[in-house]
C-alpha cells in the first residue's frame, strides 16, 4: 500500500511570513498608498467635531435644567400668592371667579414656558447637529482629495 502524502504537509508558513512584503505587493498591483498622517488628523479632527457636538449639547441640556428650576420656583410663588388671594375672597362666587382667572393666567404662562424651553432644546440640538454635519462635509472631502491623490 502506498503511503498517501497531503501536498501542503511540507508548506513552510514562517518562510512565506519572513518572505511576505506589503510593499512589493502594492507596487506589484499597483495599490493606493495610505497616508497616515493624513488618516491621523482625520480622525483627530473627527474627535474635535463630536466633542464639540458633546459640549453644545451638554450646555443646553444645563440650560434646560436651569429654566425648568426656574419655571418651578415661578409656579410655586404664584401658585401661594394665588391661594393666598382665593382664601381671602368675600364669597364663594368671588373666590371661583379668581380660581378661574388663575388658571388662565396659569395655562397661558405654561404654554409659553413650553414653547421656550422647544426653542432652547431646538436651538442646542441644532448647533449640535451643525458641528457634525460640517465635519462630516469636511471629511467627504479630505476623502476625495485623498482619492485624486492616489491616482
Amino acid at each position: 500500500m502506498a503511503k498517501k502524502t497531503y501536498p501542503f504537509a511540507d508548506f513552510d508558513m514562517t518562510k512565506m511570513m519572513f518572505d511576505f512584503d506589503p510593499a512589493k505587493i502594492a507596487s506589484q498591483y499597483k495599490l493606493p498608498q495610505v497616508d497616515v498622517e493624513a488618516l491621523m488628523a482625520t480622525q483627530r479632527k473627527n474627535m474635535e467635531a463630536l466633542t464639540a457636538a458633546n459640549k453644545v449639547a451638554i450646555e443646553g441640556v444645563q440650560a434646560m435644567a436651569r429654566r425648568q428650576a426656574d419655571i418651578l420656583q415661578e409656579t410655586m410663588t404664584v401658585a401661594s400668592k394665588a391661594l393666598e388671594t382665593m382664601t381671602q375672597s368675600a364669597s364663594p362666587q368671588e373666590a371661583a371667579a379668581k380660581q378661574a382667572e388663575f388658571l388662565k393666567s396659569a395655562l397661558e404662562k405654561n404654554v409659553a414656558n413650553v414653547r421656550e424651553l422647544r426653542e432652547l432644546m431646538t436651538k442646542s440640538n441644532t448647533e449640535a447637529a451643525d458641528a457634525i454635519t460640517a465635519r462630516i462635509c469636511e471629511g467627504l472631502d479630505e476623502i476625495k482629495e485623498q482619492a485624486l491623490k492616489a491616482n
